[in-house]
C-alpha cells in the first residue's frame, strides 16, 4: 500500500471512530436540560398541589358551621376561611382605607375597622368597598354603625409578602396601600388580632359592596405549565438520542452489515 493510501485509511479509522463515539458536549448539555426541564416542571406540580389544597380547604370551611370567634388562638392559620360571629363595638377613629382595589373593573378602597369585642380584643374588620371619586384630595370615610353590634364574617389573614414603594414605613393617614395587622398596630399603637374579618352582613354598615372572591388557584394553568416543562424534558432526551446515539448505533452496525456473505443469486 502506498503512503497516501495509508494515510487516507488512517483517517478513515479515526473518523469512524470519532463517529462511533458520542460526543460528550451534547450529553452534558442535553442533561442539563432535561435536569432543568424537570425541576421546572416538579417545581409547577408542587404548585398545583398546592392550589388545590387552598380549593379544598376553602370547599370545607364553607361547609362547617359558624362559630363564635375563638380565643386564645395560637395558630390563627388552621382557622383561616372560616365562618365566624362577632360581637363588639366599630372604634371609628381608627378606620382606614386600603387604596386600589379593584371590584367589576373599578378602583375603589377597602373600608377597614377595628372592632373592639366583648372581651377587650380588637380586630380589624374588613367592612365592604366603595368606588373611587373624582379625586383622592377629598376622601369619603363611611362612618360604621354606632354601638353594640353583631355581624357575620370569613377569617383571612393578610399577605407579609408585597412590594410598596419607597420602603416600607407606617403611612401617616387613613389611606394604606396594603392592609397589614401587625403595621396598623405599630402605626396606631391599637394592640390587633392578626387575622382580619371579612365582614358578609350589612350588620357592618350599609352603602359598601361585600362580594367576597376567593383566590385564583390558577390550577388549569399549573397544569399547563408542568406539561410544557416535562414536555420540553421529553424532547430534549429524545433529541439527544437521534442526533447522537443514532448515528453511533449506526456506525457500529455498518461493519457487521459489511462483513456479513452476500448469499449467491440462483441461475
Amino acid at each position: 500500500m502506498s503512503e497516501p493510501d495509508a494515510r487516507t485509511a488512517h483517517a478513515s479509522r479515526n473518523a469512524g471512530a470519532k463517529q462511533r463515539r458520542p460526543a460528550w458536549i451534547p450529553t452534558v448539555a442535553a442533561l442539563i436540560a432535561v435536569a432543568l426541564f424537570v425541576s421546572a416542571g416538579n417545581w409547577q406540580h408542587r404548585r398545583l398541589r398546592e392550589s388545590e389544597a387552598l380549593r379544598d380547604r376553602i370547599a370545607a370551611a364553607d361547609r362547617d358551621e359558624m362559630v363564635e370567634l375563638p380565643r386564645e388562638v395560637t395558630d390563627w392559620g388552621a382557622w383561616r376561611f372560616r365562618h365566624v360571629r362577632v360581637s363588639g363595638a366599630f372604634d371609628a377613629a381608627g378606620q382606614i382605607l386600603v387604596d386600589n382595589v379593584i371590584h367589576d373593573g373599578r378602583a375603589g378602597f377597602d373600608v377597614v375597622t377595628p372592632l373592639e369585642l366583648g372581651d377587650g380584643r380588637r380586630v380589624l374588620v374588613d367592612r365592604g368597598w366603595f368606588p373611587l371619586g373624582g379625586s383622592r384630595a377629598n376622601l369619603p370615610m363611611p362612618q360604621p354603625p354606632p354601638g353594640r353590634v353583631t355581624l357575620r364574617g370569613r377569617i383571612d389573614i393578610p399577605t407579609e409578602h408585597y412590594l410598596e414603594l419607597g420602603g416600607r414605613k407606617a403611612p401617616a393617614g387613613a389611606l394604606w396601600e396594603h392592609l397589614d395587622p401587625q403595621r396598623y398596630a405599630a402605626a396606631t399603637g391599637t394592640e390587633v388580632l392578626p387575622i382580619v374579618v371579612d365582614a358578609q352582613d350589612d350588620a357592618a354598615g350599609e352603602g359598601l359592596v361585600r362580594a367576597w372572591n376567593p383566590p385564583d388557584f390558577g390550577i388549569t394553568m399549573h397544569e399547563g405549565y408542568m406539561l410544557q416543562w416535562y414536555t420540553f424534558a421529553a424532547m430534549a432526551a429524545g433529541l439527544w438520542a437521534w442526533f447522537t446515539l443514532r448515528p453511533w448505533w449506526r456506525a457500529r452496525r455498518a461493519p457487521v452489515a459489511a462483513q456479513a456473505p452476500h448469499k449467491e443469486k440462483r441461475r
